[in-house]
């Protein structure tokens, strides 16, 4: 049972790291703000590190990983476009990074309490992954 909730857990850990950074890309190119920019590829490249740590754990239990739902992710990118093509500010990409941040925290948190048995390296991956999230929904309070 351990073995299979820690699986289960790393591959939403995958999929909500994988999701994270795509969000990131799809607002980069639109950021004015230099500060906003930086904290936005700082939490990138994190979100990058998580996710070289997940891959070696799955690589380890012989698993390819998740990948984000794909409606999910057409709707995130359907939402960010039309909102950036009303108005691009760095006020909408904060609304729309927090949106983004909270449904990551709370999908996360979903899968912790669900996966109760996953190991405690996987756990604390999610668990860093879920400070990440609130951190960059925290920095982006500044800019809405």
């Amino acid at each position: 049972m351990i073995e299979k909730d820690t699986v289960k857990l790393l591959r939403e850990c995958d999929a909500g790291v994988k999701m994270g950074v795509s969000s990131i890309d799809d607002v980069l190119d639109y950021v004015k703000n230099e500060k906003l920019r930086s904290l936005l590829s700082t939490c990138k490249e994190e979100h990058v590190k998580l996710d070289h740590e997940i891959d070696t754990l799955l690589n380890k239990y012989h698993d390819d990983g998740k990948e984000p739902n794909p409606m999910a992710k057409s709707m995130s990118w359907m939402k960010t476009n039309m909102k950036l093509m009303m108005n691009e500010s760095d006020e909408i990409i904060a609304d729309l990074m927090t949106d983004g941040c909270n449904m990551g925290v709370k999908s996360l948190n979903k899968y912790l309490n669900k996966y109760e048995a996953a190991d405690e390296v996987s756990k604390d991956i999610a668990k860093r992954l879920i400070n990440l999230e609130e951190k960059l929904a925290i920095d982006m309070r500044g800019y809405l």
